[in-house]
C-alpha cells in the first residue's frame, strides 16, 4: 500500500520509488531488463511525437573513462582525498546509463523536448523500480563537461545530456516525505 492507503499497484510504485545512493555489489544480471525499461519508457508523452530522447548504455571501457574524468574533476575542485573517495564510490556503481535530448534552436521546442525527456526518465526509473532495481538520476558537473560528451561520442550541437543514471539493487531504501496536498494545490473557482 502507498502512503495514501490505496492498493493500486501503479500508485504503490510511484509513491514507493526512491533515489538510491548505495547499491549492492552484484550487477543486474542482464542488460535485457535495461533494454526493456528503455523500450517501455519511450512511451512517455512528447509534443508532436518528436521522441527527442537518446539512450547510451556505456560498456566497461567507457565507464572507466567516465570514472577517470570524474576523478580528475573532483581533484581539481576538492583535492586528492575527495577525488579518491569519489573514485572508490563511482567504481562500486553496478550499472550506468546516459539519457540525452535533441537540441533545438527554438526555445519552445527545446523546453517541450526537455519536458518529454524528463517524462521518459521518470518512466525509466518507475519501470526499473517495478523490477526491484533502484536508480539515481545525476546531473552533476560531469554531465556538462565536453570530455564527457567525447567519451560517449555525443555531438553537443545535436544532443544535450539530460542525465547520468546509475542503476542496480538497492543496499537500502531511503525514507522521505512530501508536502501535504493542500500545500501544493490551488483550487480555483
Amino acid at each position: 500500500m502507498n502512503d495514501q492507503g490505496s492498493s493500486n499497484p501503479v500508485a504503490d510504485i510511484i509513491t514507493g520509488r526512491r533515489t538510491i545512493y548505495e547499491f549492492r555489489t552484484e550487477p543486474v544480471p542482464s542488460t535485457d531488463i535495461i533494454k526493456r525499461a528503455i523500450d517501455i519508457s519511450r512511451w512517455a508523452p512528447n509534443h508532436h511525437l518528436t521522441e527527442p530522447w537518446h539512450f547510451y548504455l556505456p560498456g566497461r571501457e567507457t565507464v572507466a573513462g567516465i570514472i577517470e574524468l570524474n576523478t580528475a574533476l573532483a581533484m581539481e575542485k576538492n583535492g586528492t582525498e575527495a577525488a579518491r573517495e569519489k573514485q572508490e564510490r563511482w567504481s562500486r556503481i553496478p550499472g550506468w546509463l546516459v539519457l540525452t535530448c535533441d537540441v533545438s534552436d527554438d526555445p519552445v521546442l527545446a523546453q517541450e523536448n526537455y519536458a518529454a525527456c524528463c517524462c521518459v526518465a521518470q518512466n525509466l526509473m518507475l519501470y526499473l523500480w517495478s523490477e526491484n532495481i533502484g536508480s539515481k538520476w545525476s546531473t552533476g558537473a560531469i554531465t556538462r563537461d565536453k570530455r564527457f560528451y567525447d567519451l560517449l561520442w555525443i555531438d553537443p550541437s545535436a544532443e544535450v545530456v539530460i542525465g547520468l543514471f546509475w542503476y542496480g539493487y538497492a543496499r537500502g531504501v531511503p525514507v522521505t516525505t512530501r508536502k501535504e496536498l493542500p500545500q501544493i494545490l490551488v483550487e480555483l473557482p
